[in-house]
């Protein structure tokens, strides 16, 4: 490995060059070449908008994350209260080195007299260090405040500001804490502030080999206990979370552990806290022990009230992608996740298919109706009966074409109606899509109607491997279950159908088949609502 050069990814700014500056100086100290490779996020490029809305977590770790697994680096450097509590799939946590400062401090411009003013103005992006302030100062101004290290400074030299926060670490690092601060030993720091750490790929055993070198152990424990708090909160970016561990090392006695963590409002007038001490020896779980002895003292209720976390007891995953209103119908308590199973592609139809006045035309889909009129306006669409299935599909016919002659809920009950309606020496037409059922057209022909079939659409199978089992899927079709089971996904689930011919074929696979009593989108949602109540 000694003969390889390890390449450093890091972001630009001059902190995260920094950071790698430290780990490679470190390599090198253990006889390893490096070269740093800069690497920008989102979080970088966007500055005019609080971390909160740039996509919740892992803004500034993303492209680092992409350039390790495409190989174009063998480790990034991430200050760690930066990285997602959860790695991206084939990374891991390589070394922590050792914490720094951990605290905040204030830089104010002027004097302090702002502390005890009802007008003072203080910037931040943290939503963590705004409720803070806010609970302790509740009659101050809080501004947004983005950017790097530098960039933050200069905005409080050029604004109307009585302060800024800023995390010690990032300013000592760099050699740029001004005269004009204090430190906020009041303040909880964000999980794992002060802390530097690499990641790399998980097969990497030869780089994880170097990397663990580098590690701090006590640092670790203590930045993965408040992790591990963060974690069981379901905070991340989004929720006002401080935590902090630290190890007591006193000679006269075995050493401790004591955690401390904080959770506030968005406006901060409330504030939940929990602290324990424990021996270092059962130290494991701490944060999670931690993070449900807040829940129980309200944080649950607060973090639900402040909308930070989703109270959803069930998930459904829905084969085909809904409407927001559509959305906006189930239950609260139901989390939907969704992707389109099958996709149809309209097939180009030729003039003459439509030249001559069709007398019987059969019409089973929306999809059918949706392919005639991408391939012809509704002038040259004549026909003189039309016979549909569903509701739904009468009325885009109606909208569009022409009145509807019949409808039914079903194939099986159209061509019932057709077999009883229909001369033999009478022509029917039929516009289906390639995967369309027999039960129509075998009974057409069992009974010596003159039936001819014209595919005017095709369905493309287009599977996903649900990563979670659901507590339901959401299936509109017997095309789209065929695809669903193509990749192997779980059929140990509730199954709900808009139709019976969709749950004819979910009870070949499922045990449990639910299915809507009028066959719409809606009356699926309805289903679902009732059933997961």
């Amino acid at each position: 490995m000694k003969d390889t050069t390890i390449r450093i990814g890091t972001r630009s700014s001059e902190l995260a060059m920094w950071q790698a500056n430290l780990v490679q100086s470190q390599l090198l100290d253990l006889g390893y070449e490096s070269e740093i490779i800069k690497i920008d996020s989102k979080g970088d490029a966007v500055l005019d908008k609080p971390l909160y809305e740039l996509g919740i977590v892992g803004v500034f770790t993303r492209n680092l994350d992409l350039a390790m697994l495409n190989g174009e680096i063998d480790i990034a450097v991430h200050s760690l209260k930066d990285v997602p509590t959860i790695l991206p799939k084939g990374i891991v946590q390589a070394a922590v080195l050792e914490r720094a400062s951990y605290g905040d401090i204030i830089v104010w411009k002027g004097n302090t007299e702002f502390m005890s003013s009802k007008t003072a103005v203080i910037a931040t992006g943290s939503l963590r260090r705004k409720a803070q302030w806010l609970n302790r100062y509740p009659e101050h101004t809080i501004v947004g405040l983005r950017g790097n290290v530098n960039t933050r400074l200069k905005k409080l030299e050029d604004n109307d500001w009585n302060g800024a926060i800023f995390a010690a670490a990032g300013l000592e690092r760099i050699k740029k804490l001004p005269r004009d601060h204090a430190r906020l030993s009041w303040m909880v720091p964000a999980p794992a502030q002060g802390v530097v750490m690499i990641t790399a790929l998980q097969k990497d055993t030869d780089v994880l080999e170097v990397c663990k070198q580098l590690n701090h152990e006590a640092s670790e424990i203590c930045a993965n206990i408040e992790r591990e708090f963060l974690n069981t909160l379901e905070g991340g970016c989004t929720a006002p979370i401080g935590a902090l561990a630290k190890i007591i090392d006193e000679e006269d006695k075995e050493k401790e552990i004591n955690f401390i963590g904080v959770l506030c409002s968005l406006d901060g007038n409330l504030k939940i806290e929990v602290s324990k001490t424990v021996k270092l020896q059962y130290a494991d779980g701490l944060g999670k022990l931690c993070a449900k002895e807040l829940l129980s003292k309200g944080g649950q209720k607060l973090l639900l009230k402040e909308g930070l976390i989703e109270n959803h007891q069930y998930k459904v995953f829905s084969t085909r992608e809904l409407s927001s209103k559509q959305i906006e119908s189930l239950s609260d308590k139901i989390k939907l996740d969704s992707s389109d199973f099958i996709r149809t592609k309209y097939n180009r139809l030729k003039p003459s298919i439509v030249k001559k006045d069709f007398k019987h035309v059969v019409i089973t889909s929306q999809n059918a109706v949706l392919s005639l009129l991408h391939n012809f306006g509704s002038e040259d669409l004549k026909f003189e009966n039309i016979y549909c299935v569903g509701r739904r599909t009468k009325r885009l016919v109606e909208k569009k074409i022409g009145k509807v002659t019949q409808v039914e809920n079903t194939a099986e009950k159209l061509a019932d109606f057709l077999v009883e309606n229909i001369n033999n020496n009478e022509e029917i037409t039929f516009f289906c899509g390639d995967l369309r059922r027999d039960a129509l057209p075998n009974k057409l022909l069992n009974n010596s109607k003159n039936f001819i079939e014209i595919v005017v659409y095709t369905t493309q199978i287009t599977p996903s491997k649900l990563s979670d089992v659901p507590n339901g899927i959401l299936f509109f079709s017997p095309s789209a279950i065929e695809s669903y089971l193509s990749v192997n996904n779980t059929t140990d689930i509730t199954a709900f159908c808009i139709g019976e011919t969709t749950a004819a074929k979910a009870k070949r696979h499922f045990n449990n088949v639910k299915t809507a009593k009028i066959p719409t989108v809606e009356k699926v949602i309805e289903l679902v609502n009732k059933t997961l109540k």
